[in-house]
């Protein structure tokens, strides 16, 4: 004698209907692994922050680009930011970049596209074993650095008055670099300040490797009239340029940028363009 299977009987009711569809959707879910294939932190974390300067010997440099990068993780709490320098200060961008893994962006604390910001950054990222690396662009020129450079200026004594007299001019005083990119770039900074101080002459000048010197760029202004000459320090820290820049100013100088707040946004926002880009070591690869 065969035995039949019992018929079996569906609940028809709504509550029948939603226990079934509950039942069933929570066998699907439990059958969906949580993550992906990666953890949920590394899915989550953002590309580590290399902070990049060039090192100097004055021991207020390293201490003031700190205290930048202090700025920095206040705007981004969470944001794993470390500092780095191409030469004389530690910690070293080979030193950082060995004690990392993963993704980073490197973010240079430079005013300009020179040999630095083309080589030697690009070439230590496709150096470094396990980092998966994209170079950001240098800070200037943009609009967030051109209002730094105005309210260093104003904190020297540069007032509105200022910008609408025939007598003023300015001298925006920076490292230099024999790069072509590097002056075209500076010039432009230059531009955007002296809109932003009302239509003041502004002339770009350089501490080394280019041409005109601080003190040339002041003659040729004082050649044009203007005796008031004020100087902009295009410079992310106290070092010997600034200093030497600053000693040529006929009448006042700016102080470096430092820690000042828009210097701290266009870090960031140079991270946030460069996270986008393909990482330095594909890059080498295509």
């Amino acid at each position: 004698m065969t035995t039949q299977e019992p018929e079996t009987t569906f609940d028809t009711s709504a509550a029948g209907l939603l226990g079934r569809i509950g039942s069933r959707a929570g066998d699907r879910l439990g059958r969906i692994r949580p993550y992906g294939p990666r953890t949920a932190g590394r899915e989550a974390a953002s590309p580590t922050l290399i902070a990049v300067g060039h090192g100097s010997r004055d021991p207020r440099a390293a201490a003031t680009l700190r205290l930048l990068l202090d700025r920095v993780r206040e705007l981004r709490p969470g944001l794993d930011v470390r500092l780095a320098h191409i030469e004389i200060d530690a910690p070293l961008l080979t030193d950082t970049l060995a004690g990392l893994s993963g993704d980073a962006v490197l973010v240079p604390l430079l005013f300009a596209r020179g040999h630095h910001v083309k080589h030697d950054l690009p070439a230590a990222a496709a150096a470094a074993p396990g980092i998966r690396a994209r170079i950001a662009a240098p800070l200037g020129p943009h609009p967030l650095l051109v209002e730094a450079l105005a309210d260093r200026l104003a904190e020297a004594g540069w007032t509105a008055e200022d910008g609408a007299s025939p007598s003023t001019g300015v001298v925006l005083a920076s490292a230099g670099s024999r790069d072509p990119q590097s002056g075209a770039d500076t010039r432009r900074l230059a531009a955007l300040l002296g809109e932003r101080l009302g239509g003041v002459p502004v002339v770009a000048a350089y501490a080394s490797a280019a041409a005109p010197t601080v003190p040339e760029a002041i003659r040729a202004l004082a050649a044009r009239g203007r005796h008031r000459i004020a100087v902009a320090s295009c410079f992310t820290a106290p070092g010997l340029f600034a200093t030497r820049s600053a000693a040529h100013a006929p009448w006042i100088a700016a102080t470096p940028l430092g820690a000042h707040p828009a210097l701290a946004r266009l870090v960031l926002h140079r991270y946030d363009q460069a996270r986008t880009r393909t990482p330095q070591r594909e890059l080498a690869a295509i």
